[in-house]
């Protein structure tokens, strides 16, 4: 089958699956919603911080708090775009039409990272302007150094969220199994292992701690990451090539 057969066919899955479009709305909806609620919280209490805490007040990064949250449905995104065919039986049948596998990876993931970053980037945007509003005289404006970058960042980062989601569910095959292993890993491991003096310098290099760093205008006060705002974007595209290369690799080796 042709890659244009192939991507159409994807774009069909895509969207005649309800679960997966609600998903990728309730990414928006959560990530937009707490962030504003975020900033209208840190606009009333920036008065009773300390004086180090209003200098490493990121008015950016505070209107992306709800991404912490709205990354949960991008991950049950990633997850049910793949694994909904073993679920259902119908990936025998989808690999019986598309028999190289290389391409039917390649199109179900090209569909659906492209409709993850509309999504994601329209989110960040929107998230961005709203919650700038509701900081008042505390606000960002786009043009300030950083700030576009971090609001393009915030785009690129849910994506490779839904992205690194598809390439784990890939390998696993279970939506059961791989939602109970991201779900832990990304609300519980590596937020304790990132927080924990102890664990910190192995926190920092898993792929939601170094992702987010791209969101960040101004340093945190206890930010002693040895690598920036990229560096941190490119550790996370790492774990999203090392996750997909063994989805690719698994998908080629055995049996649907």
């Amino acid at each position: 089958m042709a890659v244009a057969q192939v991507l159409t066919s994807e774009w069909t899955k895509i969207r005649s699956v309800r679960s997966t479009v609600w998903t990728l709305g309730l990414a928006a909806v959560v990530t937009i919603g707490l962030g504003v609620l975020i900033s209208i919280l840190s606009k009333n209490e920036f008065e009773n911080l300390h004086a180090q805490d209003k200098l490493a007040f990121d008015p950016t990064f505070v209107s992306f708090a709800g991404t912490s949250l709205g990354q949960l449905a991008m991950i049950v995104f990633g997850v049910l775009v793949v694994s909904n065919e073993y679920s259902t039986g119908m990936i025998r049948m989808s690999l019986s039409a598309v028999p190289q596998r290389g391409t039917f990876l390649f199109g179900k993931i090209t569909v659906a990272t492209a409709l993850a970053l509309a999504v994601a980037m329209v989110t960040s945007f929107a998230s961005f302007f709203l919650g700038q509003a509701m900081l008042g005289d505390l606000r960002a404006d786009i043009g300030d150094p950083g700030v576009l970058r971090a609001v393009i960042g915030g785009g690129l980062y849910m994506t490779l969220i839904a992205l690194f989601s598809m390439g784990v569910a890939t390998m696993l095959r279970s939506p059961m199994l791989a939602l109970g292993i991201l779900m832990p890993v990304f609300f519980l491991l590596a937020p304790i292992l990132g927080n924990v003096s102890a664990t910190k310098k192995i926190g920092q290099y898993l792929p939601d701690q170094a992702g987010s760093k791209i969101m960040q205008v101004v340093p945190p006060l206890d930010g002693d990451a040895p690598y920036g705002p990229w560096g941190g974007l490119l550790i996370m595209v790492a774990w999203v090539v090392v996750a997909l290369a063994g989805g690719y690799v698994l998908l080629k080796k055995r049996d649907a």
